[in-house]
């Protein structure tokens, strides 16, 4: 057998074992396959790699072994578009199992800021205006910034928040996004100054589900490409700075998911790439397609590569379940062109896509608080370019925390 249809026989063998362990009814809330489970569908699977070469063996054991006890838990995707001349675009998709509420806002420089999460919060006053989109208006999940600057949460379930020692300044989960929306310019200031003046984060509990705590880790990226991934993980925070990093989905961690996209590099991806819903699988195909969508300026091509990027790694219409939120249909998709400072807006349930061009915003202290109320699932019908239908609201209150 040659090298070629070795790896294409192998990366069937490994969806066989993805398939069978994991459909979003088999395993939930992030939990990994029972040992006993792994073990012996593992040992079957490798008796069947044992007939080839002991260097191809050891590469498809390290993929199944990541694939078999990686957790299960699957919500959004992210990636960053690298064009000629400067056109950088991130597109991410946002996926949850309930009805969501998420309007966009836009929130001038000069607010004064605390973390929310008690008498040590981190203070701040906001040196760039941004416009975000609320998760259920007590927190920000995505946005742009009046420099270039964008920020996405997605959820992954291994993330572990620090322990309070009693003297790191602190900051609620749901401001998070925003602290750097309101602080940094670029990628590579939020980077050295989060190395420099560390604050810890605390999570709260999901929308309507007591007990159930919220678990996200956080991407940035920037006008020049440069981008950066943050997951707190063993109560430390973990940072993968650099252009390169221009994907991400949810669980496993990062670097295992680093891991398993070098593992599909060699494979002709015309030929066969992981079909399913479950994050390691989006993030394959997202990563692949990225680079192979038409790169160009032309801001309309750009967008539209972004876009059917994205929407390969969407969730059909209607598929959730009940114990596992994240583990759900896409309810909306957004593109972000730093160049040219344009925020992309499309609703899974309405039929056109809609843009603000923040160009167009005013985000002097005078200019106050705006909304463009969009509705559940935005619902509302919006057409075209919206920067002048923002209305002055009240700015909403960030989810607090003890």
């Amino acid at each position: 057998m040659n090298w070629r249809s070795d790896r294409s026989l192998h990366h069937l063998l490994v969806f066989d074992l993805t398939n069978s362990i994991g459909g979003a009814d088999n395993f939930t809330n992030g939990d990994a396959p029972p040992v006993a489970w792994t073990s012996r569908h593992i040992s079957g699977e490798i008796k069947i790699l044992k007939r080839h070469n002991s260097v191809w063996r050891s590469l498809a054991y390290t993929a199944l072994l990541l694939v078999a006890t990686a957790s299960i838990a699957d919500a959004c995707t992210r990636v960053v578009y690298h064009g000629p001349e400067e056109r950088i675009l991130t597109a991410r998709s946002m996926d949850w199992s309930m009805p969501m509420l998420s309007n966009l806002w836009v929130f001038p420089r000069g607010m004064t800021r605390n973390g929310e999460a008690g008498p040590r919060s981190l203070e701040w006053t906001s040196k760039y205006g941004s416009m975000i989109v609320s998760g259920y208006d007590f927190s920000t999940v995505d946005g742009m910034n009046e420099a270039g600057l964008v920020a996405n949460m997605l959820w992954l379930v291994a993330s572990e928040y620090p322990e309070d020692d009693g003297t790191t300044p602190q900051m609620s989960l749901s401001i998070w996004a925003q602290y750097f929306l309101d602080s940094y310019g670029s990628v590579a200031e939020a980077v050295a100054d989060m190395e420099s003046n560390p604050f810890n984060v605390v999570t709260a509990d999901v929308p309507d589900q007591p007990g159930r705590l919220a678990k996200v880790h956080l991407s940035l990226s920037d006008a020049t490409g440069d981008s950066a991934i943050l997951e707190w993980l063993d109560g430390k925070l973990v940072i993968h700075h650099g252009p390169e990093y221009r994907t991400m989905t949810n669980d496993p961690t990062y670097d295992q998911q680093l891991a398993l996209v070098s593992y599909w590099q060699d494979v002709n991806p015309r030929e066969v790439l992981p079909g399913t819903t479950r994050s390691p699988d989006r993030f394959v195909r997202a990563d692949t397609y990225i680079g192979m969508v038409e790169q160009s300026d032309n801001p309309r091509i750009a967008v539209a590569a972004a876009m059917s990027v994205i929407r390969n790694a969407s969730v059909p219409f209607g598929i959730s379940t009940p114990d596992a939120p994240n583990l759900s249909t896409t309810r909306w998709r957004v593109v972000a062109d730093h160049k040219d400072q344009v925020f992309y807006v499309e609703s899974a349930i309405s039929p056109n896509l809609f843009w603000v061009e923040l160009k167009n915003l005013d985000f002097s202290p005078e200019a106050g608080v705006r909304m463009l109320d969009l509705g559940v699932d935005m619902t509302s019908l919006q057409v075209g370019e919206v920067s002048g239908s923002f209305t002055p609201a009240e700015p909403f209150q960030f989810e607090p925390v003890n």
